[in-house]
């Protein structure tokens, strides 16, 4: 394999694979990285408590009062977020739009085979390392589209509460995922390169031969 397209390829999946871990710890653990946030001009309830801002990660929501202070969940992938206004009406985002982030998880999986095999020796590792970056790519693609429909549905049930100014945002992990698969495009496209190269060089071998060659037949 050409070494300019190894260097590059691995250097994309070796990022890629960084920011998927850190996406799929993500909330409550990371509080910077969250999918879907929500921020209210107009403050709802939790309890006794008001609430300004709402974010979604895989394995929890973290709740921010009107001071900035921080609540978070750890309550596993596919919980409910419960919006409650003053006036006691409630929308639920179910658990069902929040278990697709378990997704990312899984394309981290993956691309972390894929930067393994582009570092394996043998022949065939390269083709695998490929395979797995598209296999990753799609998995991402799909993630992507979870964190859109999520996104979707918060827009959703904040527009359906009368008399709260809410605004919708995507999250840190959400752009993650975006340059992870863009990143993991590129690595999948330099590793095959890199193998075509490589195969190019090695089905000519009396060009590169130090002997000569066949060329060397001629010299007098």
């Amino acid at each position: 394999m050409s070494r300019k397209h190894f260097l590059i390829g691995a250097s994309c999946l070796g990022v890629a694979l960084f920011l998927s871990l850190i996406g799929s710890i993500s909330l409550p653990h990371l509080t910077a990285l969250d999918y879907v946030r929500a921020k209210f001009a107009t403050p709802i309830l939790s309890g006794q408590d008001t609430l300004s801002e709402i974010r979604l990660g895989i394995w929890g929501p973290c709740f921010y009062d009107e001071h900035d202070h921080r609540l978070c969940f750890n309550v596993g992938h596919g919980y409910p977020v419960p919006l409650l206004t003053t006036t006691g009406q409630i929308e639920i985002i179910s658990g069902s739009w929040t278990r697709g982030l378990a997704v990312h998880p899984v394309a981290t999986g993956v691309i972390a085979i894929a930067f393994g095999f582009a570092f394996a020796k043998f022949e065939s590792a390269p083709l695998i390392s490929v395979l797995t970056s598209v296999l990753s790519a799609l998995i991402l693609l799909i993630a992507f589209a979870i964190d859109i429909a999520l996104y979707a549905e918060m827009h959703h049930k904040v527009g359906e509460l009368h008399g709260v100014k809410g605004n919708v945002d995507f999250g840190t992990a959400f752009w993650f995922t975006l340059v992870e698969l863009i990143l993991v495009l590129v690595a999948a496209v330099m590793v095959f390169m890199g193998r075509r190269a490589g195969d190019s060089s090695e089905s000519y071998p009396m060009f590169s031969s130090p002997s000569g060659g066949f060329f060397s037949r001629f010299k007098k």
